[in-house]
């Protein structure tokens, strides 16, 4: 393994790496194996994390993983492209869809040989459930703690290799590109305060979402967009950001995630007259019609009065699995009813759980390629930077993800931009030169200008408000009016923000400065958010404008590509690549 070295580039200290993976979640650590396997472990990896490594949200995934394991029973790859493409409301680029899901079993029988638990049948082969937007059950699962176990199995995995370090509880402040070239990253340890720049030949982002620009949502604390915002402020584009999913099961209070595993299992969703309303909305496929479907019905249903009155204005429904019978729930849904039970009182085995729809997944984020390689806007590829998971739009989901195709997701390009970038270092890759600048003026931005502006802005109040915007303008529902609002406030946001405050002026875990770099890039999200969504006049997926209810093929089957500048996000579009099926009426 190569030797970690430090030198002094005035008064910024610099670590040099071969390989950087930014996050510890799924893709990040499938991402890091990877490399290290393509390489034999002989490249230097690090993985920087801002939270202990098995902390990453990506442990509360918990439905399962798509996979097709049974051709011989009616599945097939064509049928899960069909399934994704469809969902997606036929703004996924269909290259890439066909190559994730001829992956995707391999990954399945690989994360089995690694010692993952899966679930299984009673012969003893790994077990799938329904889920929604599927038309088979391809959702390989380990009860409903799929993403916890797959990554300590991919974590006990990469403890085989020894060329790889770990960075936990550093924050990234900025990704470096200049002329086309990654060049390096710039973080702050948080048990010292001490600020770095990371140099390497290559590096991949696999920071996750955005799911805390909202106020109730199924997402982690930790969920705020950093790599999406990095990255925009980089020069790269932000793809589709117009696009957040909601999913229909967040507990109420609370948010936390009610898998749509109970819905695969034959839960019910009920209104407050003990209908199972889904039978007007989509007759086929009920409850496991897609995410955007089922939530904006469920929302329909609450604002027409069929709701049940909640707490803090949280009006919801009803998910019943009490027909399931005991054992059933024990099982195959645990954590559901552990969750149910310590955080809003109900036992699922006796009485319904009540549930809205929550801010769950963002299928926009960084624009790359088909390879996971990061692009700028006209197509040309960013040397030495990949990314995967949810911070990019490969794109995989288009419009609206279906469910266990996320997981899937981040293994597959976790695979793909690890192996990548591996064959790119070991090609003769070079390390490029100190981008000592870039690292300087963000270390003036950061201790300079944020920490010491006494008398100034609350960060917690401004994140707080913006989150109340994208709430009622940005939500499930949009409209012009309401757009153009949101718009508005958030660019008053983000000039109060230039006067934030930062309370709290000590080294050694100063979180009050974290929130407020986090606060700063969920600003930058959700400006490009608003944008996007204003611009598109159509309603496909997830994006649904009530001033203007259809789709728009002849008009909107695009991409949309947001660039910073100065002034705000600046679009452009780009086509979707079509290779077997043109759009058809979407129903369910």
């Amino acid at each position: 393994m190569a030797g970690i070295y430090l030198v002094v580039v005035t008064v910024v200290e610099v670590i040099t790496h071969d390989l950087l993976v930014i996050g510890s979640g799924i893709a990040g650590l499938r991402a890091a194996l990877e490399a290290s396997r393509v390489s034999g472990g002989k490249i230097d990896v690090a993985i920087i994390s801002k939270v202990h490594l098995m902390r990453s949200h990506s442990v509360c995934a918990e439905g399962g993983t798509a996979a097709v394991l049974r051709p011989e029973e009616g599945d097939s790859f064509e049928l899960h492209m069909w399934d994704t493409v469809k969902g997606a409301d036929f703004l996924a680029d269909q290259d890439a869809v066909e190559r994730f899901v001829k992956l995707c079993p391999e990954e399945i029988r690989l994360l089995d040989r690694w010692g993952m638990p899966w679930s299984r049948r009673s012969d003893g082969r790994i077990a799938q459930r329904r889920f929604g937007g599927h038309s088979f059950p391809r959702a390989t699962y380990a009860a409903d703690k799929t993403g916890f176990f797959e990554m300590q199995t991919l974590y006990d995995t990469l403890l085989k290799y020894d060329n790889w370090s770990r960075y936990d509880e550093w924050f990234v402040t900025s990704i470096i590109v200049e002329d086309d070239q990654f060049m390096g990253l710039t973080a702050i340890e948080m048990k010292t305060g001490d600020f770095y720049l990371f140099r390497a030949k290559a590096a991949i982002i696999a920071t996750g979402g955005a799911g805390r620009i909202y106020t109730f949502t199924t997402n982690s604390r930790i969920v705020t967009g950093d790599g999406m915002a990095m990255a925009y402020r980089a020069g790269i584009p932000l793809k589709d950001m117009e696009f957040f999913q909601f999913h229909p099961t967040g507990l109420v209070p609370s948010g936390i995630l009610i898998s749509e595993a109970a819905r695969g299992e034959g839960g019910y969703l009920k209104n407050n007259k003990g209908e199972r309303f889904m039978a007007k909305y989509a007759p086929e496929r009920m409850e496991l019609a897609p995410r955007d479907i089922v939530s904006r019905s469920m929302m329909r249903e609450i604002i027409e009065g069929r709701g049940f009155e909640g707490p803090m204005g949280l009006g919801y429904l009803h998910l019943d699995l009490t027909h399931l019978g005991a054992e059933k729930i024990y099982e195959r849904l645990p954590l559901i009813r552990e969750v149910s039970m310590k955080y809003a009182g109900v036992d699922p085995v006796e009485e319904p759980i009540p549930v809205r729809p929550a801010a769950h997944y963002s299928m926009g984020g960084i624009h790359v390629n088909i390879d996971g390689q990061v692009l700028m806007a006209d197509g040309r590829p960013v040397k030495g930077l990949w990314a995967a998971g949810e911070v990019t739009s490969v794109s995989i989901h288009g419009a609206n993800r279906l469910g266990t195709n996320s997981t899937a997701e981040c293994l597959v390009y976790g695979r793909i931009t690890g192996a990548e970038a591996a064959k790119y270092i070991m090609g003769g890759a070079e390390l490029p030169s100190t981008p000592k600048d870039a690292a300087e003026r963000e270390e003036k931005r950061i201790f300079d200008v944020i920490l010491k502006t006494e008398n100034g802005e609350n960060p917690f109040d401004i994140a707080w408000e913006l989150r109340k915007t994208m709430d009622k303008y940005v939500g499930i529902f949009r409209d012009e009016e309401g757009l153009k609002t949101a718009v508005k406030r958030i660019r008053e946001l983000k000039e109060r923000y230039k006067k934030v405050t930062v309370v709290d002026k000590g080294r050694s875990y100063n979180m009050n400065l974290i929130a407020t770099l986090e606060t700063g890039n969920m600003l930058d999200v959700g400006e490009v958010m608003a944008v996007s969504a204003l611009a598109r006049t159509e309603s496909r997926g997830a994006h649904a404008r009530t001033d203007y209810p259809e789709r728009d093929d002849d008009n909107w089957l695009k991409h949309t590509l947001a660039l910073y500048t100065p002034e705000g996000p600046r679009l452009t579009y780009i086509p979707v690549v079509i290779k077997r099926w043109k759009p058809i009426v979407r129903k369910y």
